[in-house]
């Protein structure tokens, strides 16, 4: 099979710098897509730092202090969101101290919290305090936050990610997923530890065979009154190669917030510093130019020994970030409506995530992506990456949330605006069903392991932690039609 690689010229000097070979594990299958507290229980008490001598530890696991922060102002956002930024910083640079000495410290605690723990803990005890008196200027000072600032080691027991190969439910344009199967094959073994990316991830057991999968999504029932139709925008598959490793929505004004490098469909004007003037005026990539929405997602990577020219960059080599950027052979974004009743429009610059960028260490409460294989997407995998047969393809899909407040285009914590329809379809109380955007993203990459998507340096490459992001510049008449067409059950583009 052959592959399709991104073509930028800003990439085209390529250096083959290693080769590569894998073994591969079992996986399983888990997800919830409903908002909660990511800190795994983060209530002023620091996590648990304990681990005997000797043991593998994997990367470094911080509670998410934006998860925890309560309504921020208005007038304290941009202070906080620089804030929350540099606190990514900070880890990334204490997960390379602690990637330099992996096996010194495996030994010696000691000294992972002599040389990375406690330093880190003292810069992020400094920057919730920041936080804390931005946000005092204009309400009350938030409680309990210095109890997020100590950080732990994780070992590398293979289920770091509270997944444990076992089942969840999740929602797949509202559908229901059941259990994923374990399956293993026999291969080489390569990186540290049988990792990838220079012991970064991903590992053996981030993979699966998708043919050992047994077949896990249902539809939901729509209801009497259900909004039917369908809406999809063209906005091609990033071939002009735009991506940047800003995130606007997370980290405004803050280059590099995202550690990882973004594919972008839609608005070319998106990097960290768009305000929605810019995305109002920016470019488009879609065809149907009342539609400057930007979409964007962490680029797929092959870990096939090729360095992209971002080797030294931020969001590639500085971040932990390499191997050779795919080009998608296939984009589709389709918005869809509600099983049990009428849509609302979205309002115009409305943002959302779906997923969670820090899944591996936050736990899997928000996680949201799917991986699969075309002809067998019946069976979709949340915490493990596909191996697909011969004449199949990656496929990674995202459904975002579908019901929103009425109020807000964004949140402190960027999700509490927006929700997912319960399980009988129907928004929470106070919130209104909206088009609901479905994400398809197709990789024609070589059968096996061999690919992952880029991260956070702490969070390993685990297809877990994989997300979008989304944000609505649909001009009035186009949304118009959007709502006209899924509300009166037609098909249209």
């Amino acid at each position: 099979m052959g592959r399709t690689s991104r073509k930028r010229s800003t990439l085209a000097n390529r250096v083959i710098v290693a080769s590569a070979a894998w073994i591969l594990g079992g996986g399983g299958l888990v997800a919830v897509n409903v908002y909660a507290s990511a800190g795994e229980g983060a209530s002023g008490s620091p996590p648990d730092r304990s681990w005997n001598a000797g043991t593998r530890m994997s990367t470094i696991d911080c509670p998410d202090v934006g998860e925890e922060l309560p309504d921020v102002p208005d007038e304290a956002r941009g202070e906080v969101d620089r804030e929350l930024a540099a606190m990514d910083t900070q880890i990334t640079d204490a997960y390379q101290q602690f990637a330099d000495r992996k096996d010194e410290m495996s030994r010696d605690p000691n000294l992972a919290e002599n040389a990375v723990l406690g330093p880190l803990k003292d810069k992020r005890t400094a920057s919730i305090d920041r936080i804390s008196t931005a946000i005092e200027r204009n309400a009350d000072r938030p409680q309990r936050l210095d109890g997020l600032a100590p950080c732990s080691l994780r070992a590398d027991d293979g289920n770091a990610s509270g997944t444990d190969g076992g089942s969840g439910q999740a929602d797949d344009q509202g559908a229901d997923q059941g259990q994923g199967q374990d399956g293993s094959q026999d291969g080489g073994q390569g990186g540290d530890n049988g990792q990838g990316q220079q012991g970064n991830g991903p590992e053996a057991s981030d993979f699966v065979d998708i043919q050992s999968v047994q077949p896990n999504v249902t539809k939901p029932r729509l209801r009497r009154g259900a909004s039917r139709g369908t809406f999809t925008t063209e906005c091609g598959r990033n071939e002009n190669g735009k991506f940047n490793p800003d995130n606007v929505i997370v980290a405004p004004g803050v280059s590099n917030g995202a550690h990882h490098m973004h594919d972008y469909v839609g608005n070319q004007a998106n990097d960290a510093f768009a305000g929605d003037d810019d995305l109002a005026n920016g470019d488009t990539t879609c065809r149907n130019q009342g539609d400057r929405s930007t979409y964007y997602w962490p680029v797929l990577r092959l870990q096939n020994g090729t360095a992209e020219n971002d080797a030294a960059a931020d969001g590639g080599g500085k971040d932990q970030n390499v191997g050779e950027i795919q080009t998608p052979s296939q984009v589709t974004l389709k918005f869809v409506g509600n099983p049990t009743g009428k849509v609302t429009a979205m309002p115009r610059f409305l943002r959302i995530i779906t997923g969670d960028a820090k899944a591996f260490t936050n736990g899997d409460a928000n996680a949201n992506a799917s991986w699969s294989c075309t002809g067998f997407e019946n069976r979709q995998l949340k915490d493990t990456y596909p191996i697909c047969p011969d004449g199949s393809q990656v496929v990674r899909s995202f459904a975002f949330q579908n019901c929103w407040d009425g109020q807000n285009t964004d949140s402190a914590n960027h999700r509490t605006h927006v929700a997912f329809a319960q399980a009988n379809g129907r928004c929470p109380n106070g919130f209104k069903a909206i088009p609901q955007l479905v994400q398809r993203i197709v990789y024609d990459v070589p059968p096996g392991p061999g690919f992952a998507v880029d991260s956070f340096p702490e969070q390993l490459h685990k297809p877990v932690t994989d997300h979008g992001d989304f944000i609505n510049v649909f001009d009035d008449n186009l949304m118009k039609k959007v709502v006209s067409c899924i509300n009166g059950g037609r098909r249209c583009r």
